[in-house]
C-alpha cells in the first residue's frame, strides 16, 4: 500500500518512520512531506497512487479528493474535522478517522496558561520588570473561589473542569446533551455566561456552534470576566469579541484560535483588541501530544486495514 503524509506533523520525518514500523509491512511505501504542500496540484502529485493519506489541520477539500482516484482512507492527525470535505469522502466511501483525545492534556494545560496569564497580567508584568518598574498598576486575581464555566463537556472540557476544581474554583458546565461529573453543575449557556468569572470554550466547530459566542452572549458576561478560546476561532464572533474588549465590557480574552489558521491576517480585529493574550494555535502541539497523535494515526490506519475502522468521522 502507498501511504502519503501530506503535511509536517510536528515530529521529525525520521521519527515518524520509526513510529510507523509496528503498523506497516515491508511492502508498504510511506511518503512524508517535510514541508507544507501549498497547492492542490502539489498535494495530488505527492499523493499520486496513494490509497491512504494522512493530514493534520490543512484543508482537504473536494478538489484534491477528486484528483486521488485510489484514495480509500484519510488519517486525520487532528481532533477537529471541519476542514475536511466529509461529503466528498462519503460519496467515494472513503473512511476518515481522527485522533480524538490525543491533545486533551495539552489543550487543558494551555487553557490554564492563558487564564493565569490574564488574571495575573503576566504580559504586562514581564514588560514592567524589564523596564525596571514595580507591580504598581497591575491587577492580580487568583483562581481560587472563582466560578469557572466550561462550554462543552467532552474529554477536553472534562479535563479542564477537573483542573479547575484542583484550583478550588466553583465549576459549572454547559453541554448540548446531559452529562454527569462530580461537583460540576449542568446549567444553560445563559446562566453560565452570567455567573462565570472565566468562560472557557471546548466545543467542535459545527453549523450549530459557529458564532455561539456573539454580541448577545458577550453582553451577558460580567465586565470582570475573561473568555478563553482553545476550541475553534469561529465559535466566538471575532468582531463582537474585539468590540467587547475595546469597550471594556469584559476584562480580557485568551485566544489560541482565530477565524483562519495562523499566520493570522493582519486585519483580524483580535490582533488589535486590548487585554488579550494570543497564541498561534499551539494548544495541541506539546511534544508529548504530537508523538501520541502520530501513534494514534498509525493505529487508526492499521485498524482500517484489518476491516475494523476506529475513530471514524464518516
Amino acid at each position: 500500500m502507498k501511504i502519503a503524509i501530506l503535511e509536517p506533523l510536528g515530529v521529525p520525518a525520521e521519527d515518524l518512520r520509526m513510529l510507523a514500523k509496528p503498523y506497516l509491512s515491508s511492502d508498504d511505501e510511506l511518503k512524508i512531506a517535510e514541508q507544507t504542500l501549498e497547492t492542490v496540484t502539489e498535494q495530488a502529485d505527492f499523493a499520486d497512487g496513494a490509497e491512504a493519506v494522512i493530514i493534520a489541520n490543512g484543508a482537504f477539500e473536494r478538489e484534491i479528493i477528486e484528483k486521488l482516484p485510489d484514495l480509500k482512507f484519510v488519517g486525520l492527525a487532528f481532533t477537529g474535522f471541519d476542514h475536511v470535505d466529509l461529503d466528498a469522502c462519503r460519496e467515494r466511501d472513503i473512511t476518515v478517522s481522527n485522533c480524538a483525545g490525543y491533545a486533551t492534556s495539552s489543550v487543558a494545560d494551555l487553557t490554564f496558561g492563558l487564564a493565569i496569564g490574564l488574571l495575573r497580567e503576566l504580559k504586562a508584568a514581564d514588560g514592567l520588570t524589564r523596564e525596571q518598574k514595580t507591580k504598581e498598576g497591575l491587577r492580580q486575581t487568583e483562581l481560587a473561589g472563582l466560578t469557572f464555566g466550561v462550554v462543552g463537556m467532552g474529554s477536553i472540557g472534562r479535563k479542564v473542569a477537573q483542573i479547575a476544581q484542583a484550583f478550588d474554583c466553583h465549576v459549572i458546565g454547559f453541554n448540548r446533551s446531559p452529562f454527569e461529573m462530580q461537583d460540576v453543575e449542568q446549567v444553560s449557556l445563559e446562566t453560565l455566561l452570567q455567573e462565570s468569572d472565566i468562560v472557557s470554550l471546548h466545543v467542535p466547530l459545527t453549523d450549530e456552534t459557529r458564532g455561539l459566542i456573539a454580541a448577545e452572549e458577550l453582553a451577558m458576561m460580567k465586565d470582570s470576566a475573561i473568555l478563553i478560546n482553545t476550541a475553534r476561532g469561529p465559535v466566538a464572533d471575532s468582531h463582537a469579541l474585539a468590540g467587547a474588549l475595546s469597550e471594556g465590557r469584559i476584562r480580557g480574552a485568551g485566544l489560541d484560535v482565530f477565524d483562519t489558521e495562523p499566520p493570522v491576517l493582519a486585519d483580524d480585529p483580535l490582533l488589535h483588541a486590548p487585554n488579550t493574550l494570543l497564541a498561534p494555535h499551539v494548544g495541541f502541539a506539546s511534544e508529548q501530544a504530537l508523538v501520541k497523535r502520530a501513534k494514534m494515526t498509525y493505529e487508526n490506519l492499521a485498524a482500517w486495514r484489518k476491516g475494523e475502522p476506529q475513530n471514524e468521522v464518516t
